[in-house]
């Protein structure tokens, strides 16, 4: 898998400027408090003016080619900067689904982080050879 995660990122580093931003995990016994400490980490993460679109497992489940247009109509907008969230194993915090401008839903099942970063990168590449 880190193989292909690999091999998309450099198919999308032809299109687009890409970073993969890492947080520390929490390892709080209590859940919430999980998920809350990784959501504070990842909002210092999130630049200002920035595009966010969160992997959420409640978000909107949109086709290959609607996902292009949405990248395409926040480019045209005047976004620059796109920041796709991909939360913890117990889930993401609200603040960071209530800063999205989108909550993504890749499928219903739960998946891995790196199968995850793989379907991501994949779909990202997919977007950019569509647009």
């Amino acid at each position: 898998m880190q193989a292909a995660i690999k091999d998309y990122i450099c198919r999308l580093s032809k299109y687009v400027k890409i970073e993969v931003i890492e947080v520390a995990e929490d390892n709080s016994p209590q859940r919430e408090k999980r998920i809350l400490k990784e959501g504070e980490l990842l909002m210092k993460k999130i630049p200002q003016g920035s595009c966010v679109v969160a992997l959420d497992l409640h978000g909107k489940e949109i086709s290959s080619e609607k996902l292009a247009k949405y990248i395409e109509d926040k480019s045209v907008s005047g976004a620059s900067d796109f920041i796709f969230v991909i939360g913890g194993s117990d889930g993401i915090d609200k603040a960071v689904t209530d800063r999205a401008d989108l909550r993504l839903c890749l499928s219903p099942m739960t998946f891995t982080h790196q199968m995850t970063r793989l379907i991501l990168s994949e779909q990202l590449y997919r977007a950019m050879k569509i647009n």
